[in-house]
């Protein structure tokens, strides 16, 4: 009788802890409409992929693209921060950085900022709003 009291009380310890990481193991895998609006230069709505997979040593971190533009790039979530940056060619040979960061909880992706960097400075900068998961 001892037994099955401790088995049942460990069943349920655990169940309670499997769906606890998995409210807040959701991925972000998958394909995110995005809109830019307030800048000088990027407003318009576009599709951010990202491949959450670990691999940038944070929980969830992969790779990262943006549909027609960059040369691919990387992301992670920190805390409740997501941070995406895509590498984008710039004129005189050098490379723009493309920085998004938004709100991130439990695999959705909310409202933040859009920052277009290029030779270490910022040249452009807007209000970023993330769409649901799926919607490109």
């Amino acid at each position: 009788m001892i037994f099955k009291q401790i088995f049942v009380t460990i069943a349920a310890t655990m169940a309670m802890a499997v769906s606890a990481d998995a409210a807040g193991g959701r991925s972000y895998s998958g394909n995110w409409p995005l809109t830019i609006t307030h800048s000088r230069g990027a407003n318009g709505n576009y599709c951010l992929t990202l491949t959450d997979n670990g691999s940038l040593g944070w929980r969830h971190s992969g790779q990262a693209s943006l549909r027609g533009v960059g040369d691919g790039g990387t992301f992670q979530v920190i805390g409740h921060t997501l941070v995406a940056t895509i590498q984008s060619p710039g004129a005189s040979g050098q490379n723009e950085g493309l920085v998004f960061v938004a709100s991130a909880e439990n695999g959705s992706v909310g409202t933040g900022i859009y920052e277009g960097v290029y030779g270490g400075e910022e040249i452009d900068s807007g209000v970023l709003t993330f769409g649901m998961k799926g919607g490109c």
